[in-house]
């Protein structure tokens, strides 16, 4: 089941402290004309929000999906693992639909993700957000195993030692690695500190002013969903309006 999430749980256990708990008004962008579906892969067609969040898809496609997603969150990574490839073959590859993801961070190791994934060009933040939800199995052991010395690391002293000290004990490091990314450039990430603020605020706003308390949970049309946290209970609700 999801594990909710309350601004005040959020507030005391996410990296840094949340700011104020409004964010500036949506910025309006024009949508890009739309390409005839079929005449290219939108599977492969990301690019950031205005916001900061993401999408894949077709940014002109009548159906968008929003996703808030947790990296230390198990359910969101069993729902990447089911969903990923029926919404890129049936909703995202033909152009119907969209996705876009958008943080909601529970933690510090979940906000030392997020930094990264969220540190490279927009082009490449879903190919590194499905590695790391995916292998979450993989990385996340510390979370459970650490000791009480490794977490006082992970919640004092200063932003950036706390981060790098994250990634050091999850391996991140190695993991990025392996990616492409050296050290020296993620460390640059982990140290972009206005960023974790305004992925902080926008957490918080995701929670006082959309309703979201949990991950994963999903919009569609501008409406949260109930009772949808999974692949089974959103998927009828996609075909739905693909019909």
């Amino acid at each position: 089941m999801i594990r909710k999430i309350t601004a005040t749980v959020i507030a005391a256990s996410a990296l840094i402290a949340f700011g104020a708990s409004g964010q500036p008004a949506r910025k309006v962008a024009p949508k890009p004309a739309a390409r005839p579906s079929g005449s290219l892969n939108w599977a492969v067609t990301s690019a950031a929000t205005p916001e900061g969040n993401h999408v894949l898809g077709n940014p002109a496609a009548k159906l968008r999906v929003i996703e808030f997603v947790s990296y230390t969150c198990p359910h969101c990574s069993h729902f990447e693992t089911e969903s990923e490839g029926q919404l890129k073959i049936g909703m995202i590859a033909p152009g119907k639909g969209a996705v876009e993801v958008r943080n909601f961070v529970r933690d510090p190791v979940d906000m030392t993700v997020a930094l990264i994934t969220n540190c490279v060009a927009p082009s490449k933040f879903f190919q590194l957000h499905t590695a790391f939800m995916r292998l979450q199995p993989q990385w996340i052991g510390p979370l459970a195993t650490s000791t009480e010395a490794q977490r006082q690391r992970w919640m004092t002293g200063a932003f950036t030692t706390r981060t790098r000290a994250i990634a050091s004990d999850f391996k991140f490091y190695e993991f990025m690695a392996a990616r492409g990314m050296d050290r020296q450039t993620l460390d640059r990430c982990l140290a972009n500190e206005a960023l974790a603020n305004k992925l902080a605020q926008q957490t918080d706003y995701a929670v006082d002013k959309l309703g979201v308390t949990g991950t994963p949970s999903f919009m569609i049309d501008g409406i949260l969903l109930a009772g949808t946290y999974d692949w089974a209970s959103l998927r009828p609700q996609i075909m739905a309006r693909l019909d």
